[in-house]
Order: structure tokens, then C-alpha cells, then sequence
């Protein structure tokens, strides 16, 4: 349950917007859409193995 403290002159949207990134970062739909289908664990590592292989090229870019 997420607790947001808002104060009494905020309005619905300020409190909507804190409400909402909240809940991003719980990650809460990161691991929703993570279980709705099942991934070998070989394809994780690779997967991962990628993404950091793009991280270090875009900083070496830098």
C-alpha cells in the first residue's frame, strides 16, 4: 500500500503526479509484464550481457 503525503494546499493533480511515480518505482508493471511470459534463463544472461556490451560502448563514446 502506497502512502503519499500531500500537503493541504496541493492539488489533485500534484498528488496524482507523486502518486504516479511512486508507484514506477515500486516496479510493480516492470515485474507484471515480467510474468506474463516465462524466459529461459540462458536468454536472460544474454539479454543482459547485450545491454551492458551497449552501456559500455555508449560511455566509451563519450
Amino acid at each position: 500500500m502506497l502512502i503519499i503525503n500531500i500537503k493541504e494546499n496541493d492539488s489533485v493533480d500534484k498528488a496524482l503526479k507523486k502518486f504516479k511515480k511512486k508507484f514506477e518505482k515500486t516496479g510493480v508493471m516492470r515485474e507484471l509484464r515480467d510474468r506474463q511470459a516465462f524466459i529461459k534463463p540462458s536468454i536472460k544472461r544474454r539479454m543482459q550481457v547485450i545491454k551492458a556490451r551497449y552501456r559500455q560502448q555508449q560511455q566509451a563514446d563519450l
